[in-house]
């Protein structure tokens, strides 16, 4: 779910004081670094490469949603299945090449590409470095979480621009078991936990299979709101990027509802991702504004005959920023 704020103060007279404050410094933020990096890369390579099951349990809002979750690695490729235990009924099955929602109330099933994952927890060496420049990274204490050890990590962001973010995760495999959004007002804004789990079990193809194999004849089946991203220039760019976001896809998508494709762009600091649609207004267009559902902020604004929309996991100032902003090259 990340860049340089860190400057020296140079207070002493002589330039070997100076050098030596630099040479310090930069050991600071590299050492840092490291140490994120490794257990981001642990994180990373427990989420998709290991067999697990278990509850999760999500709250936002006030909300609570609990669902069931079998995920498995065959052939190299891995393969999801999301049950929904209360509210309306869901079923969304993952695998490599597309994401299919079933929602047997409304008889309908929803088909997306699933054209790539989070950013996070798997990143770059270059998006490394930076978590060292913009988020404190400190290790917790350690505590249980359905059962089972985990060691606590904080990324707590030098700015007011991100949200922070705690993790619980396995001490044994690296997997995250437990996860919290939070404000600059130290409240949660968002959090999921596993409730029980099971780590390295053995899994079969048939439980990340759909309860319906076969479309019934009174379903529907429609593409998703999001099509494949074709890569692209835009001629768009995002004049006020708060610092340690790069961007990191640009092109072209097809919306639900919409005549043309519209330019997508998505900037990510590592921990989180904020996209940037631009489309030109038309009677299917949405309203300017800004709303917010668990961590994930939205703004629109209208900028000539475009609607300019930025959503993503982090506080409003950061979207409405970055929208504000969105100008042609």
């Amino acid at each position: 779910m990340t860049f340089s704020l860190w400057r020296a103060r140079r207070t002493a007279p002589r330039l070997a004081a100076n050098s030596l404050m630099a040479v310090a410094l930069c050991c600071a933020v590299d050492a840092a670094a490291e140490d994120a990096g490794q257990w981001l890369d642990r994180a990373a390579l427990a989420a998709k490469s290991l067999n697990y099951m278990g509850t999760i349990v999500y709250q936002h809002n006030g909300h609570v949603e609990t669902s069931r979750l079998v995920h498995i690695v065959d052939g190299g490729s891995e393969f999801e299945k999301l049950v929904s235990l209360d509210g309306p009924a869901r079923e969304v099955i993952r695998s490599s090449g597309e994401v299919r929602c079933y929602f047997p109330d409304a008889k309908v099933i929803r088909v997306e590409p699933r054209t790539f994952r989070n950013v996070f927890p798997s990143l770059s060496a270059e998006q490394q470095r930076n978590l060292a420049a913009y988020y404190d990274f400190r290790v917790g204490e350690v505590e249980r979480v359905a059962g089972r050890t985990t060691q606590i990590v904080m990324f707590e962001p030098k700015d007011g621009l991100r949200y922070g973010h705690k993790f619980w995760s396995d001490a044994a495999t690296g997997l995250l078991l437990k996860a919290r959004l939070i404000n600059d007002r130290g409240e949660v804004v968002e959090q999921f936990a596993f409730t029980d789990v099971a780590i390295n079990v053995q899994l079969t193809r048939d439980m990340v299979k759909p309860s319906w194999p076969t479309t019934p004849p009174d379903w529907q089946v429609k593409e998703g709101s999001y099509g494949e991203v074709v890569p692209h220039e835009t001629g768009w760019s995002v004049g006020k990027l708060p610092g340690g976001f790069q961007k990191i896809m640009e092109g072209y998508r097809k919306l639900r509802g919409r005549p043309d494709p519209v330019a997508h762009l998505v900037f990510s600091d590592g921990l989180v991702a904020i996209s940037v649609f631009i489309e030109p207004v038309t009677p299917m267009s949405g309203n300017p504004g800004a709303s917010q559902q668990g961590g994930l902020n939205v703004f629109s604004t209208r900028s000539d005959d475009f609607l300019i929309t930025a959503l993503g996991e982090a506080p409003p100032a950061t979207v409405r920023q970055i929208a504000l902003s969105v100008a042609r090259r």
